[in-house]
Formats: structure tokens, sequence, C-alpha cells
């Protein structure tokens, strides 16, 4: 369960409140530069809110003492140092965290980078250094996943794959925080922030409410166009 409550930043987030549930994927939807990597770096404990707080199972990023076994997250590129391969980076996020060396394995075939495991990640795609992103975030075997944009750099097969995997990660009862100014992905639940205020939040119907679809929603309460 992820809880955000009345979260402010000046100039940036105004009260800012929505809750992602367990076995549901929630979309976070707002044009660029409307306040959604503030809101997950805050989450994360990577920036500071002036008022509010954001929670992870009732517990802040700080506070949570292994917390790749709790919260999985992707945000921009893969994290790893250029010169490190794919399975370097992995194995010292794993021991970091007191994960077993075989995860790092098993999560390379997830995101199906197990022929690349030995390349440099400064040689990865952007695609590719997503998917690395993306195993880095699975290494624990979180209950929750956050992720930013991971649609970013992906081809046709790998936003297929993506979608897939978002929507397999929900019914295996994991929460899932999905934030885009993209609408074409799975969700069960939106929040849409716009200017960095929420615009709307509740299940995908509700927020579509009489508008016939969710990107003709999107449009009228932000004013900007998905792409």
């Amino acid at each position: 369960m992820i809880r955000i409550d009345r979260v402010s930043r000046p100039r940036i987030l105004h009260e800012v409140s929505f809750e992602a549930r367990p076995g549901r994927v929630t979309g976070f939807l707002g044009p660029n530069g409307a306040g959604k990597t503030s809101t997950v770096r805050i989450l994360l404990g990577l920036d500071r809110a002036s008022t509010g707080t954001a929670t992870i199972n009732s517990q802040p990023y700080a506070a949570l003492p292994r917390p790749l076994t709790v919260v999985g997250a992707l945000l921009d590129g893969s994290g790893a140092h250029r010169a490190r391969t794919a399975r370097a980076h992995l194995r010292w996020l794993a021991a970091s965290n007191a994960l077993p060396r075989a995860r790092v394995g098993e999560v390379l075939e997830t995101v199906g980078l197990t022929e690349a495991a030995g390349r440099r990640a400064g040689r990865f795609s952007l695609g590719m250094s997503r998917r690395l992103g993306l195993a880095a975030a699975l290494l624990g075997d979180p209950p929750v996943l956050v992720l930013d944009e991971p649609f970013n750099g992906l081809d046709p097969a790998g936003i297929l794959w993506m979608r897939e995997f978002l929507s397999r990660c929900a019914a295996e009862g994991r929460t899932v925080l999905l934030s885009s100014h993209l609408l074409d992905f799975p969700v069960d639940d939106v929040v849409v922030i716009n200017r960095g205020r929420v615009a709307a939040h509740g299940t995908l119907a509700e927020v579509q409410g009489d508008h016939g679809s969710l990107e003709d929603a999107f449009l009228a309460l932000t004013g900007a166009a998905s792409w």
C-alpha cells in the first residue's frame, strides 16, 4: 500500500493526496512538468516535502530496513555505472540488501537480459537500460513497485511485454504505481495531476466519467494531449 497524504513542496506540489492499493495498477498521470517525478522522489526519500507524509506499507522509505524487499523503484536510467556489467551491477545491489546471488540470474531472465548480462551498462540502448533498471527493482521480489515512465525507450515488442508484465504483477497482488504522460497501458485506478495539484482520482471508470475515454478525460482535466 502506498499513501500520499497532503504532500506539498514550494512551487512544485500543492497538498497532493492519493493511495495506491495492492492488486491494482494505479496510473499516476499528468503532462510533463506536472509534478509526477517530484512526488515519486518524495515517496522514495530522495526529496523532502515541506508538509505532508508519503509512506509505503505505513512506513516512510527511510525507515525500511531492507528496502528492496518492500519496494522496487524504476526512475531515470538504469542506475548502473557505465563501466559495470549488468550482472555486476545487480550483484552488488543484491549484496547490499542481503539477497541471494541466484536472484540476479532470475531477474535478468525475467526482463529479457540474460544474453546481455556480461555487457557493460554504458553500451546499453535506452530500452535495455530501462529493462536493467526494472531488473534491479525486482531483485527483492517486493510487494510494491514504483515505476516512473517505464515505457521510455522501449520498442513495440518491449511496450507489449511491459503491459503484460504490469497486469501480471497486479494479478499477483502487488501494489503497482506507474507515473506516465502516456495513457495506453492497463490501469485499474487513476490519479491525474496537473500543475502540482491532483485534478482527479478514482477508479478508471470514475475518472473517465462522461468523457468516453481516459484520453478525453485527461485532455479535459489538464488541457494537454498525451503522446
